[in-house]
């Protein structure tokens, strides 16, 4: 080997050549498979978190588990609240009677516009208390916003919890869309609504979809460009996190073109 070696470099060097490095040829895009790495993501997904200082009186649902949209994830144990709601609207009760009262005497000049107009600031004010007091009460029960999965618990029953604690992580496994990242050059072909197959290595099954989203903006350093897609139909079996490899149907002669 030694020998050989040698007579190939004393043989390059005669013929005033200097060898290049051994290089194996990379493929330009035209030329290779345009499948690209996935992950399923939830399109709506949230972190619901509690905005009252309270106790929490029920929690039914547990990681896994699936809910409909406007079913109680957590109540709590809101009998204070209850009682000032209670209170607040005796008080507006009364001052719209006096308000009444004194519009009434006014009309028999009995009283002055200073007094009747007192009176109505303060049933404004007694109806602005009490409307506080209904949208807190309306606070004691957290309804699902979509209909989803549990994806997880943060907080148990019977605990007290503060204002902006997390509470339950929600997620909607019925819409998913699929995110990738794609050389920008491909956008000569790759429109919205371009159609692909994705295979979920999770499940080692094939699904068709389309490009619903493009990027806003092209990665200058990696030449790369982000964009979303769907996937045709509902799956239960898909869910988020799942990643695969996406192919594309590209008009070949369009690149072809495009290259020359």
């Amino acid at each position: 080997m030694r020998l050989l070696a040698g007579w190939c470099l004393a043989g390059c060097c005669a013929a005033g050549a200097v060898p290049a490095p051994l290089q194996a040829a990379v493929p330009t895009p035209s030329e290779q498979d345009e499948g690209v790495r996935v992950q399923f993501a939830a399109l709506h997904e949230t972190v619901l978190s509690s905005e009252l200082s309270a106790k929490i009186s029920a929690l039914p649902f547990r990681e896994g588990d699936t809910f409909a949209a406007g079913q109680a994830l957590v109540t709590f144990d809101c009998s204070l609240f209850h009682a000032q709601l209670t209170k607040a609207e005796a008080s507006a009760q009364a001052a719209r009677e006096t308000l009444a009262v004194s519009e009434r005497l006014a009309k028999l000049n009995s009283i002055g516009a200073l007094e009747v107009d007192q009176a109505s600031a303060k049933s404004k004010e007694a109806d602005a208390e009490a409307s506080a007091m209904r949208a807190t009460v309306e606070k004691c029960i957290l309804a699902a916003p979509f209909s989803g999965r549990v994806a997880k618990v943060s907080a148990k029953q019977y605990q007290f919890v503060a204002p902006g604690q997390a509470l339950l992580e929600i997620l909607n496994t019925q819409q998913l869309e699929l995110q990738m990242i794609v050389p920008s050059k491909w956008l000569v072909w790759l429109k919205l609504g371009a159609r692909f197959s994705v295979h979920v290595d999770e499940l080692d099954q094939t699904f068709a979809g389309r490009v619903e989203r493009l990027g806003a903006r092209i990665d200058p350093v990696s030449q790369s460009i982000s964009l979303a897609g769907r996937v045709d139909g509902a799956h239960a079996a898909l869910l988020p996190g799942m990643s695969g490899i996406a192919s594309f149907d590209k008009p070949n002669e369009r690149v072809a073109a495009a290259s020359r």
